[in-house]
C-alpha cells in the first residue's frame, strides 16, 4: 500500500547506480515499492530547495476555474540555471476538492490540501499526478502561461495535471528529456504544498512524445543524465523515476531504427536505385544480427531470433514467426471485436489526434501536417540523397499511416500505396478479407473458426504498411530527418548518429559527413553515441546494453500502435513490449497494435484519453 508523501518528508535521495567501464552494476531485482519516491530525509522541503536556489511553490499565489473548479499556478521554474528561463516553467492544476483556499484581495487564493477530500477514486493524499509529453518530432513544449483547459478530464477524475515546458529537438538530445525529469523532481520536492502523491507519477504521449515517455519511463535515475540536470540547475537528492507510460505509436529505438525500417519495410521496396538497394539490404542484415544479439524471449520463454531466408533478408526464423502471429492477431482482434455490417470511417487527417497538454494555453496541439519534400540527388555510388517529392497517403483501410499531422517535420518523401477501403461498407467479415485481397491474395479466413492467417509480413507491408520515407528513414542521407536535428548539437541544424550506416556508406560521398558527426562531442563533452544511448528505452532495458539494471524503470506500461502506420517499424514498438514484459520489477505491460490505424493515438475502441485515464485508475485500484 502506498503511503501518502504528505505524511513523510518529500526528499528524496538518488541512488548511486555506478555505471562504469564496459560492465553492469550489480544491481537487486528492483519491485515497483523500491522505485525511489519520497523517503525520510534529514532536510526539509525549503532547506532542499534552497539548497539547489529553487524556490518552493507559493500556496498564496493559486488561480482558480470556477467553471471547471481547478486551482492552477503557472510559471513555476523548475531549474536554476535553465537556458530558456520562460520555457523552464511548468503549471500545476489540482481539483478543487482537494484545496481548502480563501480569496486574497488581489483575486488570487491562499490554499492548503485537503488530504481527506475525495474526487472520483482518489483522495487529495493519493491522487496520482499526470505529465503530458507533447513533443511530435520531440519538438518542443511551450511552458503554459494561463488556465489549460486539457486539465479538466484529469481533475474531473481526481488526477493532479503538471505541464512542463520543455526544449525540443533544436536544442539537441538529451535536453527534452532533462527538462521533463528537472520538472518532476521539482513537483515532487514540493509534494508537501501539493494534493496528490509524489509516488505516482504517470506520463503520456504520442509519436516524438510517446517516444520520450517511454525514454522517461525506462531512465529513472540514470546517472548519464546528471551532469546535464546539474547544468541546468535540477533540483538534488530527488528522483525522477515514474510510475507508468502511456505510449502511442512511441518513435524510439532509433540506434537501430533505420535498419529495423529495412528489414521491414524493403522487403516491399521497388525500383531503388543500385545503391539504395544494397544500403537498403545492408540495414536489414545489420538489424537481423541486432535482433538477434537481443535474446528476446516470447511467453514461454522461447528465444526470438531471425534467420536467413530464400525470399527477402532474414524473413524467417522464430522472431519472424512472432511477428508475423502479432499482424494476424491484430487483425483478429479487430474482426473480432467489430460489428458488422461496418463502414471504414474517413480518415481524421494524416496522422490523426495528439495529446493535449502544454502546447499552449489551452494546450491544443498543433494543426498540420508537415511532409517535406525530398531532391533526388544521386551520388557516385548510386545513393541517393532524397527522393520525388510528395505527400504521403494512408495505405490502411480507413487510417492515415503517411504524415504525422502534428506539425513535426517528418519527411515523408514517397507516396504510400497500397489498400485505401474508405468510405466502404462490408455486410461482414469475408466482405471484408475478399477487400484486403482486391490485389491478390495474401489474408486466408476460416469462417468456422473466424480465424485469418497472412501469407507473410512483405504481403502484409505491400497492402498495409507501405514505406513512405527513404532509406535512411531517421539518419537522412542529406540530416534532414527530426531525429538528425535531435541528434545534433544544439543549432537546429541535422547531424548523422548511426554508426552502421557510416560503415555502410564508407566508400560513398557521405562517408566524411557521417564520419566527421560521428565524432563530435556535445557542450558537454558527450559523443553522439552515449546521447543516443539515453534516448533509447532498450539501453536499460535489454541485457546486450551496458546500461542493463542501471536506472528505475517504470513498473506500468501500456503502448498502443497503430500497425499500419509508416513512421517506424512494427518491431520497435513490440521489441520494447517484449523487452518490458521480461525486466524485474515491470508488472503491467499492456501492449497492442491496432488494425485499421495508422500514426495517431490509435485505439481499437474509445476514446485514447478516457481509455489511459480508465486505465490509470485501474491500475491504481490494484495497489
Amino acid at each position: 500500500m502506498r503511503h501518502s508523501a504528505h505524511a513523510i518528508t518529500t526528499a528524496i535521495v538518488i541512488a548511486a547506480l555506478g555505471l562504469s567501464g564496459c560492465s553492469n552494476p550489480a544491481t537487486p531485482e528492483v519491485a515497483e515499492s523500491d522505485i525511489p519516491r519520497a523517503t525520510e530525509s534529514a532536510q526539509s522541503v525549503e532547506e532542499l530547495l534552497t539548497a539547489s536556489h529553487l524556490n518552493a511553490i507559493d500556496h498564496t499565489k493559486w488561480q482558480y476555474n470556477a467553471q471547471d473548479d481547478v486551482y492552477w499556478q503557472t510559471g513555476l521554474q523548475y531549474a536554476s540555471k535553465p537556458a530558456d528561463p520562460q520555457q523552464a516553467t511548468l503549471g500545476v492544476y489540482v481539483p478543487g476538492k482537494f484545496m481548502q483556499a480563501t480569496q486574497n484581495p488581489d483575486g488570487t487564493f491562499t490554499a492548503t490540501v485537503n488530504l481527506d477530500a475525495t474526487v472520483g477514486n482518489f483522495t487529495g493524499a493519493n491522487a496520482p499526478w499526470i505529465l503530458p509529453v507533447n513533443t511530435p518530432g520531440y519538438s518542443a513544449i511551450t511552458a503554459p502561461t494561463g488556465y489549460v483547459s486539457d486539465a479538466k478530464a484529469f481533475t474531473d477524475q481526481g488526477m493532479v495535471y503538471v505541464v512542463a515546458g520543455a526544449r525540443g529537438r533544436d536544442n539537441g538530445a538529451p535536453a527534452g528529456v532533462t527538462d521533463l525529469k528537472a520538472a518532476i523532481r521539482y513537483v515532487r520536492a514540493n509534494a508537501d504544498h501539493l494534493a496528490g502523491d509524489a509516488t505516482t507519477v504517470y506520463v503520456y504521449g504520442m509519436s516524438g512524445g510517446g517516444g520520450q515517455g517511454a525514454i522517461l519511463g525506462a531512465s529513472g535515475d540514470s546517472e548519464l543524465y546528471t551532469p546535464y540536470l546539474q547544468a541546468i540547475g535540477a533540483a538534488n537528492g530527488v528522483s525522477d523515476a515514474i510510475t507508468g507510460v502511456m505510449a502511442w505509436c512511441p518513435i524510439t529505438s532509433l540506434d537501430y531504427a533505420n535498419e529495423a525500417y529495412e528489414w521491414q519495410f524493403g522487403a516491399a521496396r521497388e525500383g531503388l536505385e543500385e545503391g539504395n538497394q544494397e544500403l537498403s539490404n545492408g540495414l536489414a542484415e545489420a538489424f537481423a544480427t541486432h535482433l538477434n544479439n537481443l535474446q528476446l524471449t516470447d511467453s514461454s520463454g522461447q528465444v526470438l531470433s531471425l534467420k536467413p531466408s530464400s525470399t527477402g533478408i532474414f524473413q524467417a526464423g522464430s522472431y519472424y514467426q512472432y511477428l508475423k502471429t502479432e499482424i494476424e492477431n491484430s487483425l483478429n482482434t479487430f474482426l473480432g471485436s467489430t460489428t458488422f455490417p461496418t463502414t471504414v470511417p474517413a480518415r481524421q487527417g494524416p496522422g490523426g489526434g495528439q495529446p493535449p497538454g502544454g502546447t499552449g494555453a489551452q494546450g491544443d496541439g498543433p494543426p498540420g501536417a508537415m511532409t517535406g519534400q525530398g531532391h533526388g540527388n544521386a551520388g557516385p555510388t548510386g545513393v541517393s540523397s532524397g527522393a520525388s517529392s510528395g505527400a504521403s497517403s494512408g495505405s490502411s483501410p480507413g487510417a492515415s499511416s503517411g504524415g504525422n499531422g502534428q506539425g513535426d517535420g517528418v519527411r515523408h518523401n514517397k507516396p504510400s500505396s497500397g489498400l485505401d477501403l474508405t468510405g466502404k461498407t462490408f455486410a461482414n467479415a469475408e466482405a471484408y478479407i475478399a477487400a484486403l485481397n482486391a490485389n491478390g491474395q495474401w489474408v486466408t479466413y476460416d469462417a468456422a473458426t473466424q480465424r485469418a492467417t497472412i501469407t507473410s509480413i512483405k504481403d502484409f507491408v505491400r497492402n498495409m504498411k507501405a514505406p513512405t520515407k527513404d532509406v535512411g528513414a531517421f539518419d537522412a542521407l542529406d540530416a534532414s530527418q527530426p531525429e538528425n536535428v535531435l541528434f545534433g548539437y544544439g543549432d537546429g541544424k541535422g547531424a548523422h548518429f548511426d554508426p552502421t550506416m557510416a560503415a555502410l556508406l564508407e566508400s560513398t560521398q557521405y562517408a566524411d559527413d557521417y564520419n566527421a558527426d560521428l565524432t563530435k562531442t556535445d557542450g558537454l563533452g558527450t559523443p553522439v553515441g552515449t546521447r543516443m544511448n539515453m534516448y533509447n528505452p532498450m539501453y536499460y532495458l535489454s541485457r546486450a546494453y551496458q546500461g542493463y539494471e542501471s536506472s528505475k524503470v517504470a513498473p506500468k506500461w501500456r503502448i498502443r500502435s497503430g500497425i499500419s502506420q509508416s513512421d517506424t517499424a512494427l518491431s520497435v514498438e513490440t521489441n520494447l513490449a517484449l523487452a518490458l514484459s521480461k525486466y524485474s520489477g515491470v508488472n503491467e505491460v499492456d501492449f497492442a497494435a491496432v488494425w485499421g490505424q495508422g500514426h495517431t493515438m490509435a485505439e481499437l475502441t474509445g476514446d485514447p484519453i478516457e481509455n489511459f485515464i480508465n486505465w490509470v485508475k485501474a491500475q491504481e485500484s490494484q495497489e
